[in-house]
């Protein structure tokens, strides 16, 4: 097992710092001895055991960021909260580092249920998560195989694997595409290995090229400005590895999401570049599912991607209350 992991002690966060709440960082493992840093808030005062949710993304980002943010605000609202870095980022550990992986970042949801089913202050019996962004696939991918997840929220939800396989808007969805994309992945694998590094990606471009498409631009206004900007977030800087992504290719995460039993509340911006993400994911995840009735998909009008990163006029932390409150 992993020690000692270094964590920083002074409110770095992309938020003010609220009152209502206490904070403290701490440390769990997942099952491949992996350990995650989380910063767990809790109400300052509560009476009994307390509701719990996890909460982790973008895909990229750092708990600092939007995780952060929804973590202590639910936490206002009377939830035992952490916001974690998933493996291999942020102050987690795992190596090398800026890996992703379907399985081991689902596994990073299901470690933060371990954690939070044995605090003291906890009903076990009563634990959400939220994902948001590359997370909010994952947040599905858990709660489809951990039953001890009672209600789910994703938030502005990305599929990995969707987009990793077939392009943005699936506009890269053919044999032939797939197969160069590997080609040129496998030998960057090639290359990385004789060099003894792994080449990084980049994270968000910057300066912003004059024709970037809205989406870029909706990114770099969060990750490369004062707004969200973050020295540990990925795509802040130099990003995930170039092969960092390669596994997401052909293990689609989704396969089982018609089976989850337990709540699960789907937000998403009607303005988004990847409300279909969403829309699609809500329907497959209803369609010849018995448990449908306890599933919801909220479309934002007027909102785009990053507004639910950090909007607090936009993100809909009543409706979120209310979920939770009803379904934990």
């Amino acid at each position: 097992m992993e020690k000692n992991l270094i964590l920083t002690e002074e409110w770095d966060k992309t938020f003010p710092r609220s009152h209502k709440v206490n904070h403290r960082k701490v440390t769990f493992h997942n099952r491949y001895g992996i350990t995650l840093a989380a910063d767990l808030y809790c109400p300052i005062s509560y009476t009994g055991k307390l509701a719990a949710i996890a909460v982790c993304g973008p895909f990229g980002a750092v708990k600092e960021q939007a995780a952060g943010l929804y973590a202590q605000t639910m936490a206002e609202r009377g939830f035992l909260t952490i916001a974690f870095d998933p493996s291999f980022t942020g102050e987690s550990g795992g190596e090398p580092r800026y890996m992703a992986s379907p399985d081991i970042n689902t596994e990073d949801f299901q470690a933060a249920v371990d954690f939070l089913s044995v605090q003291d202050n906890v009903d076990p019996e009563k634990i959400g998560i939220i994902g948001i962004c590359g997370w909010g696939g994952m947040a599905l991918n858990a709660a489809a195989i951990d039953t001890r997840i009672k209600a789910t929220v994703a938030s502005t939800m990305y599929d990995m694997t969707r987009v990793n396989a077939k392009g943005y808007f699936d506009s890269e969805d053919s044999e032939e595409q797939r197969y160069e994309k590997r080609k040129a992945l496998n030998a960057q694998r090639t290359k990385d290995y004789k060099n003894g590094t792994y080449a990084l990606g980049g994270g968000v471009v910057d300066p912003l090229p004059e024709d970037a498409p809205f989406f870029v631009k909706d990114y770099h206004d969060y990750y490369k400005t004062d707004r969200g900007y973050h020295k540990r977030s990925l795509n802040s800087n130099g990003g995930w590895n170039v092969t960092g992504c390669i596994s997401f290719m052909n293990q689609p995460i989704l396969k089982y999401s018609n089976e989850i039993r337990s709540a699960v509340l789907v937000i998403h911006g009607e303005k988004a570049h990847s409300c279909y993400f969403s829309k699609d994911a809500f329907a497959d995840m209803i369609k010849d599912n018995h448990y449908a009735g306890n599933k919801e998909l909220m479309i934002i009008p007027g909102a785009v991607h990053t507004d639910l990163y950090d909007n607090t006029d936009v993100i809909p932390f009543d409706k979120m209350t209310d979920f939770f409150k009803n379904n934990l």
